[in-house]
């Protein structure tokens, strides 16, 4: 039964009509086709069939145009904005020529991704702009330097610390480019300067605080927002590195050449220690002018050469100026180029930096002192950190400890180097300075000498000694400053700038404590001994590895000359034997340095003076010429062997062959007391063969004097030494017609000749 009425159901179902209901649509068939259909539009912006294609505009091999990548650098993808970073470069590499044209756009473009969140793009954008600074020309990055140290100065204050370590990376390319221009303004609040934006982002990221507040150095050191923030010791030593650069070009005291370097073969040699031995500015000045060639190359204005004639009234047609002919002036032109008054805006800034404060100190030293108390905490922890590990005897000392303190000690360098030599010059009084540094070398003074000492030979370390030769250099040269302080306190007025009266000399501004008893005499020893092993080339005698033997570098020997002044001019008895064993091992050494080498100019430079301190009248130090007979014979030595020198250098080295040539004439002229009849007449024999060489096959040959640019000072300064040598063979009754004769020859037919002639019957 029920299965017939399930078949009648379904019977049923094929014929019955669906009943409508309300509201509803008619429902459509089953068979029905749908002819519905949409429309969407595709945006394809490289591919637009009404322009034409440019097959002549550069692309990477993604076929990406610059301008393609400057708008992926805005991609809210992180991918796409590294690699439109990449393909920039790979666009610049391939065609060089498009930096010119586009860089404004390229920096304003890449500078919005330095505080990018991603660091990825970071580290790509970092290492474009590495590579991009080295093609591009100094003075074309300088009128981008606003924006480009306007986004970093922002990045070193972001919420991520990560960020603001990239920030600091970005700074150390700019200080390798621009460093005048990153630290421009450190020392004023409000300048209009970069500088103190990033001095103030270093102390902020270091949790030391940035506000110096109202009261100048003695304001209180106030922590930022960003103190909660606890740094890794490699994140520390990111910041430090950078901020020991820009501590160095900040508070160096040569202003930047912005137009071309300054080869370090002809680097000046400092003479600044000797200041604090000397009566006034005047004397010292006179003194420090006596051997400084004309051949260093400073960039300098030219100066006019036009004739001026004297006349009792100016005529109104006379072009003459009352000082000086100004062409720019004078032509009419008042026109000058952006770069040109920023370069005046920059010069402006930096004699800004130099004014006095309101306690009289220099604004320069005065931030370094603020500088300096700020820090002092923070880098004495540091280094008692760090050094356990350094200098443990058992194992090889860990890079990043390593690098730490060696970064602790060029920071203390830079600060109280510059705090001490204001003291040493001008008399100021910087006794919290003074003892902080004496905090630190007795911290220091354990470990010195600093050597290697892993136990294992075959894993010697290159980098790693060179690493300690510059702790023992920083070492020696922080002693130094302390002994020149208290060498400068006994002997100077109270500032030396300013006239005083003899009464008042020898006396400083304020009570202190004596910075020589802060420098014990075992300690200046053995700052001689390690000075004496070093000059003479011997590896250290302590540690369990020796250090390697060699040479000292021109560096190394600059950095140890205030050291060297500071220990042979001291009067203390005590340190009497180092001191005569430090003066024979640094004549000795000038003996041996070869006439080409870099050391040879600056050990001519710094002996010299040592012997023409003698004859000055306004010295008050304590190292003579002419207590030690030794001493005596080994100066003299060193003299007699300078005409060979000079007959090595022939035209090359010109600015070594004028030091020495100068320093010939200033003895001459002095008369030193080493010039005996014996030695003037030893010095007069060697300097015939650097006009004519007798050879015994070839006959008479030019000697190297021939070889001078015609246009160089020295070939008549080299004839004005001739002409005082014959002067004083005169007054004491000798021949010299030898030394004239081929003087003569050597010069006949030049415009030297009635040169020489002249300056013979001026000085008979």
């Amino acid at each position: 039964m029920p299965k017939s009425t399930k078949k009648k159901k379904d019977k049923a179902a094929d014929f019955s009509k669906a009943k409508l209901k309300l509201g509803k649509g008619k429902q459509a068939a089953s068979n029905v086709v749908d002819t519905s259909f949409k429309a969407r539009s595709i945006a394809l912006p490289t591919q637009n069939i009404s322009t034409g294609k440019d097959t002549d505009t550069p692309t990477t091999k993604r076929r990406l145009t610059f301008d393609a990548l400057i708008v992926h650098l805005k991609h809210y993808n992180a991918s796409t904005r590294r690699d439109a970073i990449l393909g920039l470069r790979e666009l610049l590499e391939a065609h060089p020529e498009l930096i010119g044209v586009h860089l404004t756009t390229l920096i304003n473009s890449c500078v919005r991704t330095i505080s990018d969140e991603d660091a990825n793009v970071r580290k790509t954008l970092l290492s474009f702009f590495v590579w991009l600074f080295r093609h591009v020309p100094r003075e074309d990055i300088i009128p981008h330097s606003p924006v480009l140290l306007l986004f970093t100065t922002s990045a070193q204050t972001h919420i991520f610390p990560e960020i603001r370590i990239d920030a600091v990376r970005f700074l150390d390319v700019f200080l390798e480019h621009i460093p005048h221009i990153v630290t421009e303004g450190w020392t004023q609040q409000g300048s209009s300067g970069h500088g103190r934006r990033v001095l103030e982002g270093y102390l902020g990221i270091l949790n030391a605080g940035t506000t110096f507040g109202e009261g100048g150095d003695k304001g209180p050191v106030q922590a930022t927002s960003t103190a909660s923030v606890v740094l890794s010791l490699a994140s520390k030593l990111v910041v430090f590195k950078s901020l020991a650069t820009f501590l160095d070009h900040a508070l160096a005291k040569t202003d930047y050449d912005t137009e071309a370097d300054v080869p370090s073969v002809n680097a000046s040699t400092p003479t600044w220690y000797f200041s604090s031995s000397f009566a006034s500015t005047s004397s010292f000045d006179a003194f420090d002018a006596l051997l400084r060639p004309s051949t260093y190359p400073l960039v300098r204005a030219p100066q006019s050469s036009l004739p001026r004639h004297w006349a009792p009234e100016a005529g109104g047609d006379d072009w003459e100026d009352f000082v000086s002919h100004y062409a720019s002036v004078s032509s009419g032109s008042l026109s000058w180029a952006i770069q040109e008054l920023h370069d005046i805006d920059n010069a402006i800034a930096r004699l800004s930096d130099h004014k006095e404060s309101d306690s009289g100190v220099d604004a320069q030293v005065a931030s370094a002192l603020h500088i300096a108390r700020t820090l002092q905490a923070t880098l004495v922890s540091i280094f008692l950190d760090c050094a356990p590990a350094v200098f443990s005897p058992s194992s090889s000392p860990p890079e990043t400890e390593l690098q730490m303190v060696l970064v602790v000690c060029r920071i203390y360098r830079s600060l109280y180097g510059r705090i001490l030599q204001d003291a040493a010059e001008s008399g100021h009084v910087h006794g919290p300075a003074e003892a902080d540094l004496h905090v630190m070398l007795s911290h220091l003074s354990p470990y010195f000498p600093f050597t290697a000492t892993t136990a294992i030979p075959a894993k010697r370390d290159i980098k790693v000694e060179q690493v300690f030769q510059d702790l023992n250099l920083i070492y020696c040269e922080l002693s130094s400053f302390l002994v020149l302080v208290s060498q400068g306190g006994d002997r100077r007025p109270t500032a030396l700038h300013h006239p005083q009266s003899r009464s008042s000399r020898g006396k400083r501004s304020q009570p202190s404590a004596n910075p020589a008893s802060l420098v014990s005499s075992r300690q200046i020893q053995r700052v001689s001994e390690y000075i004496v092993r070093l000059l003479r080339g011997e590896p250290s005698s302590s540690g369990i590895q020796p250090s390697l033997s060699r040479p000292i570098t021109p560096q190394a020997y600059v950095s140890l000359l205030p050291t060297v002044w500071s220990l042979i001019n001291t009067a203390n008895p005590e340190v009497e034997e180092a001191s005569t064993s430090l003066f024979a091992a640094l004549v000795e050494h000038a003996i041996k340095t070869s006439s080409t080498s870099a050391v040879k100019r600056h050990t001519v430079d710094f002996i010299g003076r040592l012997v023409l301190l003698d004859r000055e009248p306004e010295y008050l130090g304590a190292f003579r010429v002419g207590r030690n007979a030794d001493h005596d014979t080994k100066l003299e030595e060193w003299v007699l062997q300078l005409p060979k020198t000079l007959w090595e250098l022939g035209g090359n080295h010109l600015t070594t062959s004028e030091t020495i040539v100068r320093l010939l004439l200033r003895l001459s002229q002095r008369r030193s007391a080493l010039f005996q009849p014996a030695a003037f007449n030893a010095l007069r024999s060697r300097l015939m063969p650097y006009f004519v060489i007798t050879h015994p096959a070839r006959g008479k040959l030019p000697g190297p004097y021939s070889k001078l640019p015609a246009e160089s000072p020295l070939r008549r300064l080299v004839l004005d030494l001739v002409a005082t040598i014959t002067a004083n063979c005169s007054r004491k009754g000798t021949d010299c017609n030898d030394l004239v004769s081929a003087a003569d020859e050597a010069t006949q037919g030049t415009p030297e000749e009635t040169y020489l002639t002249g300056v013979r019957v001026a000085s008979s």
